[in-house]
């Protein structure tokens, strides 16, 4: 039951990165001039980026841990 409880507090805490990141990465495009659409496209390719991240980590890990 812990491992469970670790697993969707550690799922929980990159969901939370990730728009966090998006959210800045839409601020500053909007900041510099970018209209809606763009500024949201960032936003989501920052979004996508960040969890394809955390998946490549997880799956480097999960080879190197036994």
């Amino acid at each position: 039951m812990a491992g469970l409880t670790v697993i969707l507090l550690i799922c929980a805490q990159i969901l939370l990165v990730a728009v966090l990141v998006a959210a800045g990465a839409g601020k500053l495009a909007s900041m510099s001039g970018a209209n809606y659409p763009t500024a949201m496209l960032l936003a989501a390719s920052a979004f996508a980026a960040v969890l394809t991240l955390a998946a490549a980590v997880a799956t480097a890990l999960a080879e190197v841990l036994p």
